[in-house]
């Protein structure tokens, strides 16, 4: 059967052209606006890089070192521009390699079209040289997935793929496509994008009468607060956003992927949710009568126990994903929809207010909050220096236009309570899933996708040894990021974990690290290590003032720890602010 495809003659129509697999799937990527790929080649996929070197004009391919940074550097792209994220894989091993960055951007809602490569079709489930059930395997970690053993479904599949993931709640797509379908040539009759599939609605019909009721209970509301994540920016809908909160007098507390879209210093801004939120939303969020909840789940690192999460409350819970709606916390208002539509309804009916004597409360837990914690965080009078005062000194510098990217742990937590944004788009972390060695890999596609920018990757010593490699795809393309590290010598989380409720048992987080500085020099990039406070300001200004790749190593406290802080299993009003 492959063979009569392959060598299949027939007359072409006018509009037609006989290509192979490999080349319509260029064009289908031209035609969907890709300019940049991220990807590694192997055998399966050979015939797709073999297509691509009469693109190479058309198409910049990003070669990285592994392909879970591949991956990850396609999801820094589609965060920093709003665009879907390619990336190519081959089979067997390449393809698994994809899984951790896909379970990583379908549980942060990040669009992206992974291509991997596939054996013959006809040597599917023979355990060939590296054959794997790619489609079984990451049909729970994608929107979609799809394989293609006949070159004539490439361009209709493709639109698909591109609309799916970027339709609605975005997401991670897989389309992979056997080696015979990559070289068969068929009749190619153009290229049509796609924006309609039966049966798949990615906007719910928003209904008017919810939108009432939820302006209705607003109006009503003495003590409203407003939860708000990524949604606000997935939806392009940070101006919306700021109308509504403004017009109601709203204080907006946010998620981790909701930083950025509202600027920090907004005087509505009242802080981080969560286990290392600020003190003020998470022990207010218990105070509250209305909670509106906009473009966010209710994760657990959010809501504590649910059982002592808001229940005096009223909830309204806007949504493009009906199915996050009482999922975890029960909407006594569900407004499904897009919140670029949702909102402007919703601001439309609600009454001009200010709520100065509940937002002082917000003020009076910051006052409190800055006494306990951040006055010795960001000003310490020990001799190590800590992560927060680093942050503030950055933010000095970058005066909150830099685009952060942040890996996981402890430094993580800090640089989402510490750093100042004035755009939106502009911190990218791993937040669902919590994936170290997330943010090497991710500042390389967040450069790509805000190249007039400046990036800056803030990764623990932990974190950076696992995608570490990918200096070297800094050195070949010449990225030009700025790669912070905050050593405190330990998996500093774990370890923080270890000390408050396992009685200080430092199992296995005390890590070794080599001599970084030594190690960029290796891959041509410059770099400088310090230890002394009176060193901080200038070399943080050096790695910024830098033309191109600089890598800063910043010792820190050892056992200095993150708080505030929500144990787990307790409520949110049971924050510990040491």
């Amino acid at each position: 059967m492959e063979t009569k495809a392959l060598n299949k003659k027939t007359t072409l129509p006018e509009t037609a052209i006989e290509i192979t697999g490999s080349e319509a799937l260029m064009k289908a990527l031209i035609a969907e606006g890709v300019e940049t790929i991220f990807g590694y080649p192997g055998g399966a996929i050979m015939p797709i890089y073999d297509a691509l070197y009469d693109y190479m004009d058309q198409l910049d391919h990003v070669l990285v070192r592994h392909e879970q940074g591949g991956i990850h550097a396609g999801q820094g792209f589609a965060r920093t521009s709003g665009k879907v994220g390619v990336v190519f894989a081959t089979s067997g091993p390449g393809a698994t390699n994809l899984v951790t960055g896909l379970a990583d951007a379908m549980i942060d809602s990040t669009p992206l079209v992974c291509i991997t490569g596939q054996v013959f079709a006809h040597l599917l489930g023979t355990d060939a040289f590296q054959e794997t059930d790619v489609i079984n395997i990451t049909t729970p970690v994608t929107k979609w997935n799809y394989q293609i053993t006949d070159a004539n479904e490439i361009p209709g599949v493709m639109a698909k793929a591109f609309y799916i993931a970027k339709s609605g709640r975005p997401g991670p797509v897989l389309i992979d496509i056997t080696k015979n379908a990559q070289l068969q040539k068929f009749n190619f009759e153009g290229y049509t994008s796609c924006n309609h599939i039966r049966s798949y609605r990615p906007k719910p019909i928003v209904r008017k009468e919810y939108v009432e009721a939820a302006a209705d209970l607003i109006n009503q509301a003495e003590r409203p607060l407003v939860l708000f994540g990524q949604g606000i920016i997935l939806g392009r809908a940070e101006e919306e956003f700021k109308t509504f909160i403004e017009k109601g007098g709203l204080p907006a507390a946010w998620t981790i992927l909701g930083l950025s879209a509202l600027p920090t210093d907004h005087p509505l801004n009242v802080g981080m949710l969560g286990m290392h939120g600020n003190y003020g939303p998470n022990v207010l969020t218990n105070e509250c009568d209305v909670l509106i909840a906009i473009g966010m789940r209710f994760d657990d690192r959010v809501t504590g126990r649910l059982d002592r999460y808001a229940k005096q409350a009223k909830v309204i819970h806007l949504d493009i994903d009906p199915s996050e709606v009482d999922k975890n916390v029960k909407a006594d208002v569900p407004v499904w929809g897009d919140c670029k539509d949702t909102l402007p309804l919703l601001t439309s009916l609600i009454k001009q207010r200010k709520h100065e004597s509940w937002l002082q409360k917000f003020k009076d837990c910051t006052e409190k909050e800055i006494e306990a914690v951040i006055d010795n965080e960001l000003h310490p009078t020990a001799d190590t220096m800590t992560m927060g005062e680093v942050i503030d000194q950055l933010n000095h510098l970058t005066k909150g236009d830099a685009i952060i990217v942040t890996d996981v742990g402890q430094h993580q937590m800090v640089a989402c309570r510490y750093a100042q944004f004035n755009q939106s788009k502009s911190n990218v972390t791993s937040g669902g899933l919590g994936t170290m060695g997330f943010a090497l890999p991710a500042a390389i596609g967040a450069k790509y996708g805000a190249k007039d920018r400046t990036v800056v990757a803030i990764i623990g010593d932990g974190g950076i040894q696992m995608t570490i490699q990918e200096l070297g795809t800094i050195m070949q393309s010449n990225v030009d990021v700025k790669i912070l590290i905050l050593n405190n010598q330990f998996l500093g989380m774990v370890r923080q974990w270890q000390q408050l409720f396992h009685e200080r048992r430092y199992s296995f987080v005390d890590i070794a690290s080599p001599d970084y500085v030594t190690v960029a020099k290796g891959y041509k990039i410059e770099g400088n290590s310090i230890k002394e406070r009176k060193d901080l300001k200038a070399a943080l200004k050096t790695m910024l003032d830098h033309k191109g790749p600089y890598l800063l190593e910043v010792f820190v406290g050892k056992e200095n720890n993150v708080f505030p802080m929500v144990p787990q299993g307790c409520g949110v009003s049971e924050i510990r602010l040491k």
